[in-house]
């Protein structure tokens, strides 16, 4: 699994996202890769998941891979309820047993 956090100039917010999402893999077991880019980049990633602010929706309205979008930046846990679901179905993808 690889999974991008992505800001506007790749290395704020982008990081502290990749930082949070990476504890939330270790507590849950997963291993997964994790990445950050700025905007301009994403579009070029081969990536399972990508997370960003919620202000760049329509900068990555056109990207062919599940997007989860970020409201509040520091609340921990909007960003657990939102990524968490997702990291369990991609981790058990329906019909992959």
């Amino acid at each position: 699994m690889k999974i991008l956090t992505v800001c506007g100039m790749g290395f704020g917010t982008s990081l502290m996202l990749k930082m949070f999402i990476q504890d939330l893999l270790k507590e849950m077991n997963i291993k997964a890769e994790t990445d950050v880019s700025d905007l301009g980049s994403v579009k070029g990633s081969q990536v399972d998941l990508v997370v960003a602010p919620a202000d760049m929706k329509g900068h990555l309205a056109d990207l062919k891979t599940r997007v989860i979008y970020i409201d509040n930046l520091i609340d921990k846990s909007e960003i657990r309820s939102k990524v968490v679901p997702l990291l369990k179905q991609l981790q058990n993808p329906v019909g992959g047993g």
